[in-house]
């Protein structure tokens, strides 16, 4: 599912505009980032937990040329499903 057909299905089930309802998927999405980017998280129970973490610098190999390389520390994103997402998609929600 694409940007677009999330907007479609939630505006199939509300009855808000599609109009309104990219402008705060767009916002959510932005305001997230900007959490996460500063080091901070974004928890939606019962949904999951975006956040950030770090990969340290390490040596690695060319894989054309075998040569070692030097790959520099990165930040990194990370997302934690949360209990009642993972049941959903593992056919264990309560219906």
């Amino acid at each position: 599912m694409n940007k677009q057909e999330l907007i479609d299905a939630i505006a199939s089930k509300t009855e808000a505009s599609k109009a309104a309802i990219g402008e705060i998927l767009s916002t959510y999405v932005e305001l997230v980032k900007k959490t996460v980017a500063k080091g901070d998280s974004v928890e939606l129970v019962g949904f999951g937990k975006f956040s950030s973490g770090k990969r340290a610098a390490r040596e690695g190999r060319n894989p054309k040329t075998g040569e070692k390389i030097k790959i520099a520390a990165t930040k990194t994103v990370k997302f934690t499903a949360g209990k009642a997402f993972k049941e959903a998609v593992n056919g264990k929600a309560k219906k």
